[in-house]
């Protein structure tokens, strides 16, 4: 018989299980069987196709569950449109009390939630029942308050529409609640696809929308692979496709929805670093990794599965997390003694048993805890590699499953440059009892997320996103609320759709043509590294008035002068490193210069546009107060502060992408141009503008103006030719971190299926802007659009 004695000499727990009955009631009262919930109803799938859904931990049977087709994806975006005026059209207060309701009924039901939420996922109860649940409630809260608060906080904005939201299965509910609550709280209905492994939670919540009575169509999911998936992504009826999942996935839906009027959010994959300065305190360090990678199995895209450990301290630290691997437990999800539960699926399970064989074979370190798991079910014991190359394969793909790497690292600027040595920009993790290291570190990662003494922290009120091939857009906080709205001027009716002119390389001039050329003939060369540069083709085009009278000729750029142009501008980077003051100064000097030569631009947009010198001086005026706008903006675009649940500041900075193309628009041209570069040089961006061709030789003389206005050679780079064929190629080119399209409909499409490559953000137009409107052509909107969040938790009064 064990004794009280023998307990404490131990430590070992027993037996402490979660009661599934609830769960298995509900699912006896529905036969085991869900239809898809469409129109505030369940409803049978149009072509009576089901999948059937299993507990990873036992391989049991849980349901069979609707197969949604293109039928069933129609109706449920018809529902969606139908519900979506009266929805929005709603006060902010009157919807904050229906997603109020919705987070009471959460905690009515919240262990419910959280045992449904295991059985389906294989998570650990301690996890879905401490973590899980009682976020999806705080997101519900969070953002009524913005319901609440839309018109103060959000002024002239607008919901996008109808969201297609489709959520991955490490978080089923969790990433529910990151998806649907900003939605509804900005007026938009919702189509959401939950994950084929998990969506039993999803509809649960169908069930809980009906229980607070939100109205019907205001939430609609429709269960299914990814084929429906692909269709709710591709239909002509959805305004804002959200996704969470596979880097891979992201890639194809970047494509599908080229060329639509779709706003898009991607959160994707990452590899993370956890970095481990000598300093750190090597126990906290170590459950932070336990924390980070095994926690949901390291089903987690943020997970810390690469640690990073400075070299005098690698031994220790090994022994260490090893000495508590050991200690970790392994099996049944649903009791609550267990640390460490079931791999969601056979197919998952399989992919992590292949990567870290291969691991093995290449004769790569590797420690493992003993597996003393049930004999049924999808379990995986947690795993170390150590001394791991950084290029090796382990070090650079998702896994997606209990298994760390470790390297080691000697300077903080080899930490640096290993931890950014990823093709992956999500989370990091750092540990060091220096704030001034943390700190300096944070500023350097490319990385949405960085949790200075901590892993895998969330709150409602902080945005969650990636850089590179991370994804682009963020869920939570201020920052989330953005992906769910628009400004009003969008939608606003008779917009034109942005044409411009084919551009020709040059022919032999007629005689007469000729003759009629300037007595001293001007080529107007390109704007390289604060160089003026030949271009590579060899060519030239007649660049002509608005009257169809040669001016000159310009070089005719090519794929190897955007190269060039992206390499000096790749060099500038001590531009984005500058105060916002210092840039500010520039831009100032720049404005003062450029007043300097009025004439020579009022001259250039009279023979560009055939316009009246009065109305090219108007112009011109407009542009010198753009400039100045900017100038005054480059140290006014501040960060903030979030207020979470946990004792942190959680500092949410706005940084710069790093290079950006810019395809700027034939109407008004300098004043279009200046109104994209501007707000991307004023927050510390490289820019390789694109400009008209038939305004090449304005924005020669504009160059001259920046070569005495003290701007850093390559921070601006102007090439021309045809627009498109250049915006083409600075979306592909993989060292362009952003791009901005203004222009016709066909290129948008081309540059945004191109952007698919790196899958860097893109900002895309094809509306003809009033450019001299303040509330088209300057303001919060473009400034946002320049920059992206880093949000950096610091401990703080702990």
């Amino acid at each position: 018989m064990t004794t009280v004695a023998d307990i404490l000499r131990t430590m070992d727990y027993g037996p402490s299980l979660e009661a599934a009955a609830p769960v298995n009631t509900w699912l006896d009262a529905h036969a085991h069987s869900f239809r898809h919930f469409i129109h505030g109803e369940f409803v049978a799938p149009a072509q009576n196709e089901y999948f059937e859904v299993f507990n990873p931990a036992t391989e049991e049977r849980l349901a069979r569950v609707a197969h949604g087709s293109d039928a069933d994806i129609d109706q449920a975006v018809a529902a969606a449109r139908q519900a979506l005026p009266a929805w929005s059209a709603l006060s902010g207060h009157q919807r904050a009390r229906y997603l109020y309701a919705i987070a009471r009924h959460l905690q009515k039901h919240a262990r419910f939630f959280a045992v449904l939420e295991t059985m389906d996922n294989g998570k650990t109860i301690r996890e879905s029942r401490d973590i899980d649940i009682p976020l999806v409630v705080r997101h519900f809260y969070h953002h009524a308050g913005w319901a609440q608060l839309l018109d103060s906080e959000f002024p002239a904005h607008e919901a996008v529409g109808v969201c297609g939201q489709i959520v991955p299965w490490n978080f089923p509910l969790l990433m529910l609640a990151w998806k649907v609550a900003p939605a509804l709280a900005a007026g938009n209905t919702v189509v959401l696809k939950p994950a084929e492994f998990t969506p039993l939670t999803a509809l649960a919540f169908a069930e809980l929308c009906v229980e607070v009575g939100l109205p019907a169509g205001v939430v609609n999911i429709v269960t299914g692979d990814g084929h429906t998936g692909a269709s709710l992504v591709s239909h002509a009826g959805v305004d804002k496709i959200a996704f969470t999942g596979s880097t891979e996935v992201g890639r194809l839906i970047r494509r599908a929805t080229a060329g639509t009027d779709k706003k898009l959010s991607l959160e994707l994959g990452g590899k993370s670093p956890f970095i481990v300065f000598d300093d750190a305190d090597l126990d906290a360090a170590v459950e932070g990794v336990v924390d980070s990678i095994w926690f949901n199995q390291g089903q987690v895209c943020c997970a810390g599965s690469r640690i990073l450990v400075q070299e005098s301290v690698a031994a220790r630290f090994g022994d260490k997390l090893r000495a508590r691997m050991r200690k970790l437990r392994i099996g049944n999800p649903l009791d609550k003694s267990n640390d460490v539960g079931a791999i969601v699926d056979r197919v998952q399970l399989q992919r992590i048993r292949q990567m870290v064989a291969s691991g093995r074979a290449d004769g790569l370190s590797c420690w493992q805890t003993a597996l003393d798991a049930p004999s049924s079910g999808h379990f995986f014991a947690p795993t170390f590699f150590e001394d791991v190359p950084a290029a090796h394969a382990l070090a650079q793909e998702e896994i997606f499953g209990p298994v760390v790497i470790s390297m080691s690292f000697r300077t903080l600027d080899e930490a640096v440059a290993l931890a950014n040595h990823s093709r992956y920009g999500l989370a990091a993790s750092l540990w060091s009892e220096n704030i001034d290291v943390c700190l300096t570190v944070a500023a350097q990662l490319a990385a949405g997320v960085v949790w200075v003494n901590g892993a895998n922290m969330f709150d409602a009120a902080v945005g969650f996103g990636g850089y590179r091939e991370s994804g682009f857009g963020r869920e939570g906080g201020r920052e989330g609320m953005h992906e769910y709205l628009v400004p009003k001027w969008l939608h606003a009716p008779g917009a034109q759709q942005a044409q411009d002119a084919p551009v020709q390389v040059a022919a032999h001039l007629a005689p007469t043509e000729a003759g009629a050329a300037r007595s001293i003939d001007r080529s107007a060369k390109f704007y390289i590294g604060g160089k003026q540069v030949r271009p590579d083709s060899g060519y030239s085009f007649g660049v002509r008035s608005g009257s169809g009278a040669l001016l000159g000729h310009a070089g005719f750029g090519n794929r190897k002068d955007i190269r060039n142009a992206v390499e000096t501008a790749r060099k500038a980077g001590n531009w984005s490193q500058a105060s916002g003051h210092a840039r500010a100064q520039v831009l100032y000097y720049f404005a003062e210069n450029l007043g300097a030569r009025a004439q020579t631009f009022i001259s250039h947009l009279q023979a560009i546009d055939g316009i009246s010198e009065a109305a090219a001086s108007q112009q011109f005026e407009q542009v010198l107060a753009r400039v100045f706008h900017y100038a005054a903006m480059a140290d006014k675009h501040d960060g903030s502060v979030h207020s979470t649940l946990t004792a942190h500041i959680t500092l949410a900075m706005n940084e710069p992408f790093g290079v950006v193309g810019v395809r700027s628009p034939a109407n008004t041209p300098l004043l279009a141009a200046l109104s994209l570069a501007l707000p991307l040089l004023a927050t510390g961006n490289r820019v390789v503008l694109v400009p008209p061709p038939d305004a090449s030789l304005m924005f020669a003389d504009l160059y001259q103006v920046l070569d005495t206005s003290d701007m850093p050679a390559g921070v601006l780079n102007i090439v021309w030719g045809d627009s498109d064929e250049l915006a083409e190629v600075l979306a592909l080119h993989d060292d362009v971190d952003a791009l901005w399209y203004f222009g016709p409909a066909a290129g948008a499409a081309r540059v945004q299926a191109a952007s698919a490559g790196n899958l860097k953000s893109t900002w895309v137009q094809r509306r003809q802007l009033d450019w001299a409107s303040r509330e088209q052509g300057q303001g919060g909107e473009f400034m946002r659009h320049a920059t992206q969040v880093k949000n950096v938790w610091i401990p703080y009064g702990e």
